[in-house]
């Protein structure tokens, strides 16, 4: 039981990374410059980073959830036939 939560826990970090990673990428197509107010660097940075973990956890707890979804449904099925 206990290496089912190890196995969890490092297909979660893994997915976090990863799509915080794909996102920081794809906001890199976007031109924030226009949008903020200028000489305020590190805000821009610290905002951009903020937003980039935002989106990227957002989309990493629909996979993991629907990664657990499909992992649960032969077991809802599974008793549905057996009722």
């Amino acid at each position: 039981m206990g290496a089912g939560f190890g196995q969890q826990a490092l297909t979660s970090i893994i997915s976090h990374l990863f799509f915080i990673c794909i996102t920081f990428w794809a906001l890199g197509a976007l031109n924030f410059e226009k949008l903020l107010k200028p000489n305020r660097v590190l805000q821009a940075r610290l905002l951009y980073i903020l937003i980039t973990i935002a989106i990227g956890s957002t989309i990493s707890n629909f996979f993991l959830d629907y990664l657990l979804w499909s992992r649960q449904l032969p077991l809802m099925l599974q008793f549905v036939i057996n009722l």
